[in-house]
């Protein structure tokens, strides 16, 4: 069986003549090299393009490179000199974390694409690395939805909520989160994700899939972890800042200061929610139109759809590059300690 997560839907619109007349030709002896891979020709242009070989992967290395001082950064800050641990610091901190593991398995997709997508660490760290790939950034898209939950609370209802923004309550939902996000990825650890083609000579990661493994689990698998672990969120996400925003817009212009900081969080809520749509939705819904094509045996469109879906992936990597700069630098507790930070180092030069 061919199994994998990323390219798998490039690789399995053959059709099951095809694997037939292979086996025949094998067990009849023949060895010829020009074999084909049980792929199709778009497939098999894709893995060896420039598209997947130079591009992705130097995006993902900028990406990398931007994202493991910012969201170290954050982690310290957090976790060191931020006090008190608020429930908006602690899902912040989760957040950090989640972006910062997601960057550090960068180098492993990094070192695949620029190899000609030849995945030479073995099976075992191939279904780890695709796993916890996807672990951390749906537990991302989560996390997000935690904090939109935590400013609607803050915003809309003050003190009817000071019952809930508790900070025991956000290690528990933080824990929650982290839960349904490992258990949504279990069955990518289970699943062998490696696939030899001998035609291109390149051992494939998350990159080849039976039809029939398509069309039955991965279909049911994928349009669930859509809809549980990204679409749900979406709309709490997007109704919770919604009303953020509608809620800072009645709020009455009072002094300068005031208006200031209602003008910077209604701005933030905004931001945090375009970004959150732009990295994250074409991704997903990409995944489903894709396997609605297999499910209808549209191998041409699936495939197409599929290189689509591994762009916006890679583009929306640059995710775990912004939450840092929106949710870390943009924060004002953490502006506080920015300030006071500069303010007790000019006091010491002084």
């Amino acid at each position: 069986m061919i199994h994998g997560i990323n390219i798998k839907w490039y690789c399995l619109s053959i059709s099951q003549v095809f694997w037939l007349i292979l086996l025949l030709n094998q067990t009849a002896g023949h060895k010829n090299s020009s074999v084909r891979d049980p792929i199709t020709d778009e497939a098999q242009l894709f893995l060896t393009s420039p598209l997947s070989t130079i591009f992705m992967p130097s995006f993902y290395t900028l990406v990398c490179l931007i994202s493991v001082p910012l969201n170290a950064i954050a982690v310290v800050t957090f976790t060191r000199h931020i006090r008190p641990m608020k429930p908006a610091v602690i899902y912040m901190l989760n957040l950090a974390c989640a972006d910062l593991l997601f960057a550090l398995l960068l180098p492993f997709k990094i070192y695949y694409h620029f190899n000609g997508n030849d995945w030479t660490f073995g099976p075992v760290m191939c279904r780890v690395v695709t796993a916890a790939f996807y672990c951390n950034m749906y537990c991302s898209v989560l996390l997000i939805a935690c904090i939109s939950v935590d400013r609607q609370l803050a915003v809309v209802y003050p003190i009817d909520s000071l019952s809930w923004r508790r900070p025991r309550n956000a290690v528990i939902a933080c824990v929650a989160m982290w839960i349904l996000a490992v258990a949504g990825s279990v069955p990518l650890v289970i699943f062998e994700q490696t696939f030899y083609l001998k035609g291109l000579g390149i051992n494939t990661c998350h990159d080849v899939q039976y039809v029939d493994d398509l069309q039955g689990f991965y279909k049911i698998y994928f349009s669930t972890i859509c809809c549980f672990l990204f679409f749900l969120p979406l709309l709490i996400t997007a109704v919770s800042y919604t009303r953020v925003i509608w809620s800072l817009s009645r709020v009455p212009h009072g002094i300068t200061g005031h208006s200031r900081r209602k003008a910077r969080a209604m701005v933030m809520a905004l931001t945090v929610l375009v970004l959150f749509v732009l990295c994250f939705t074409p991704t997903n819904c990409l995944l489903l139109v894709h396997y609605l094509q297999i499910s209808t045996n549209e191998t041409g469109s699936s495939d197409g759809t599929y290189v689509a879906y591994l762009v916006f992936l890679c583009l929306g990597s640059v995710s775990c590059c912004l939450d840092p700069l929106i949710y870390y630098f943009g924060s004002s507790q953490c502006q506080r300690h920015h300030e006071s930070f500069h303010s007790n180092s000019i006091s010491k030069s002084i």
